[in-house]
């Protein structure tokens, strides 16, 4: 079966997040939104079906998630990452960021040292200082050729007796690695140095493009798995965001046990009944339907990347290895940060995250999300193409 990605179903009469916010983040809703990290494809059939049967049953109540779930997810796991997790490692999530916070409560103190490593997701750092926790930034850094790497060094140099948690994106967003064995080796050396817990989250670690491939940060050795929690889940991949489901995997069972007391205090509970089974679907019956949306992907990023040649003094496409979050190098423009986000909402009437919001590293850069369809693949470039010429 071939599944058809050329168009998708309209999302302004819904509540969508990033249409219903557009003239609050953006001062207009006069603008293509291509921000937060959802796709603009619609969600499978495979999962909505399973919702729709679900639903022949009138009942809606209390429900715990099945054990078939996280076994579909378990397998899911072993099949296209090559890691094994056990039943009793896998914890329920409605997000990878309230997971995230929970293992900042569980394994610091305030005023304890979290890394993170920016540019990156907002939330990591936003956790971090919520929490009272102290922010250690170890930026990533970005080699001549654009690509970016962990800086070793400085990282070293951060770390002291304090320091009790890393938290690691892998792959990462906003940069689109995928983080290579020799890589993730060096990190997971300095935190058994150190005895420090890695979170380490892998929520993008399905959309990764050949010929690179994810390594689960706790598949490295058995050491990595007993400092390690993996976030995991199925919004990403299948466009599921508004299931509100994900996981945690913590195979030691002193970490677990440490992660639950926090966990079971704050009541996360079982979540939605039928996110249960959109989860479960979704891992049973998603191979062949994420192999091409991965193709869908990689074709829209290529077009971006054609639309960035015609204009290289001005703008740069950062390669990417994984995720469907474009990082635009704008610094040829030579706008500060608030005037290049103004070019793109006024003049591309496009809404981007603007970098300087993944951290100070992030300045003059953008992030564009380009999980959309052919047919508004094609409006972006347009947009852009006449916002480009128009300024030159």
């Amino acid at each position: 079966m071939s599944y058809d990605f050329s168009v998708s179903t309209c999302r302004k009469d819904t509540n969508a997040e990033k249409y219903t916010l557009r003239e609050e983040l953006f001062g207009t809703e006069d603008l293509m939104p291509v921000w937060v990290a959802d796709m603009d494809i619609d969600t499978p059939d495979f999962v909505l079906d399973a919702v729709k049967k679900r639903l022949e049953h009138p009942v809606l109540g209390y429900e715990e998630v099945p054990k078939s779930a996280f076994l579909a997810q378990i397998e899911w796991m072993k099949k296209e990452h090559g890691i094994s997790f056990e039943l009793e490692d896998i914890l329920y999530s409605h997000s990878v960021v309230a997971s995230m916070s929970v293992c900042i409560e569980a394994f610091s103190n305030e005023g304890e040292g979290v890394i993170v490593q920016t540019p990156v997701y907002p939330p990591f750092f936003h956790s971090v200082l919520n929490s009272k926790r102290k922010l250690i930034k170890n930026p990533l850094k970005q080699l001549v050729c654009g690509k970016y790497t962990f800086d070793i060094e400085d990282l070293k140099s951060k770390i002291d007796e304090n320091t009790k948690l890393l938290l690691l994106c892998s792959p990462h967003n906003p940069v689109g690695r995928v983080w290579q064995k020799d890589e993730l080796e060096q990190i997971l050396e300095l935190c058994l140095e150190h005895n420090i817990v890695v979170f380490s989250d892998e929520v993008h670690s399905d959309l990764v493009y050949e010929p690179n491939i994810h390594i689960p940060f706790a598949s490295l050795s058995k050491e990595a798995r007993d400092i390690t929690i993996t976030a995991m889940g199925v919004g990403k991949t299948f466009n599921m965001a508004g299931f509100a489901m994900s996981s945690v995997a913590i195979p030691n069972e002193d970490l677990r046990k440490r992660f639950k007391k926090v966990y079971d205090r704050i009541h996360f509970a079982q979540g939605s009944t039928l996110s249960h089974v959109a989860f479960e679907s979704a891992y049973k019956n998603g191979k062949e339907w994420l192999e091409d949306l991965k193709i869908h992907l990689k074709e829209n990023f290529d077009i971006l990347d054609d639309f960035c040649a015609k204009f290289p003094h001005a703008i740069k496409l950062t390669k990417i290895e994984a995720t469907y979050l474009a990082w635009l190098d704008c610094r040829g423009m030579g706008l500060k940060d608030k005037a290049l986000r103004n070019f793109f909402i006024n003049e591309a009437k496009l809404g981007l995250n603007a970098g300087i919001s993944f951290g100070r590293e992030g300045s003059g850069f953008m992030r564009l999300n380009f999980a959309v369809s052919s047919a508004k693949m094609l409006e972006i470039i347009l947009r852009l193409e006449k916002a480009f010429k128009d300024r030159k």
